[in-house]
């Protein structure tokens, strides 16, 4: 009952409809001006949530999950040092994770989490594609697994690859679409805003404003008309006026174009909108276009 209370009022999404096992949750913790903190899932297992926050956010997010606990009774375990996690991605992952650990994966559903022997597994990725996150607290198991996926022929990827895939298909990452200064109703994540639940939490005035009063900025996608890249920082203009910048930007392996995000006026932000960017001191043509820029069949 405290943990509920607790999380939710840490965060916007409703963890009321969070059951053992079943569907994990996307959110966010915001600050009070309603600015991202972080982006998070939060699952339910038998007997605790377990919340995943950004790698590089541990220190932050431990420290605000521990500042804004007051008078609930929850008890808050940090397990990062001793947790490992191998994230297999693609439209083959079920597959192969099946032969590699002998298991049946085929029950388990988009962002629900079961336990298989000494593994958390949970159906969930940041590539656009299927896939899976593995969890295990006993490092062994997770190098046994890593070595049996290598023998399988399963290729190693950095977080280059999963840039430029998770931009094709949209997902905001933190430090570039998501920060402290923006909501996530400007990151076009209002569905998982949840304003009408029964419980307050950080931020929520200011969302419920943004929301009436409409938002000052709005996340865009934005196909580049040139071979050139537009990275994160570079200017956007409506002809001689700059209006914005580059959240993200990256060539786009899967749908052959140069492609980038931003933020902009609510004005600039129709799909179909001329504008430019500034690349190496040129003002390169890119149009508004449709999210995602590529969604798997």
């Amino acid at each position: 009952m405290y943990i509920k209370a607790y999380l939710n009022y840490l965060v916007p999404n409703n963890i009321e409809k969070l059951a053992t096992g079943q569907k994990g949750l996307y959110t966010q913790i915001c600050n009070e001006r309603g600015g991202v903190v972080d982006d998070l899932i939060i699952y339910k297992r038998d007997n605790d949530y377990l919340v995943v926050v950004n790698a590089s956010n541990i220190k932050k997010d431990w420290d605000w999950f521990n500042k804004h606990k007051n008078n609930y009774k929850v008890e808050l375990k940090d397990t990062s040092d001793e947790t490992a996690l191998i994230a297999l991605q693609g439209p083959k992952a079920e597959k192969i994770l099946t032969k590699t650990l002998n298991i049946n994966l085929s029950n388990l559903n988009y962002f629900e989490i079961k336990r298989f022997n000494n593994l958390w597994i949970a159906r969930t990725g940041y590539t656009g594609e299927d896939g899976f996150e593995i969890f295990a607290n006993n490092f062994d198991l997770i190098v046994d697994l890593w070595n049996k996926l290598i023998a399988a022929s399963v290729v190693p990827c950095g977080l280059g690859a999963r840039d430029t895939l998770r931009l094709e298909a949209t997902y905001p990452l933190y430090g570039h679409e998501l920060n402290d200064d923006t909501s996530p109703l400007e990151a076009g994540l209002g569905w998982s805003i949840k304003l009408d639940k029964n419980s307050d939490f950080i931020g929520k005035e200011v969302l419920i404003n943004q929301k009436q009063n409409g938002l000052s900025k709005k996340h865009v996608c934005l196909k580049i008309d040139s071979k050139l890249i537009a990275r994160q920082g570079y200017k956007i203009y409506s002809k001689e006026t700059e209006i914005g910048q580059i959240s993200s930007g990256s060539q786009g392996i899967t749908v052959g174009f140069p492609i980038a995000t931003a933020y902009v006026p609510p004005e600039y932000a129709e799909i179909g909108k001329e504008l430019s960017v500034e690349i190496r001191d040129k003002l390169v043509p890119a149009q508004v276009v449709k999210r995602p820029f590529y969604k798997r069949t």
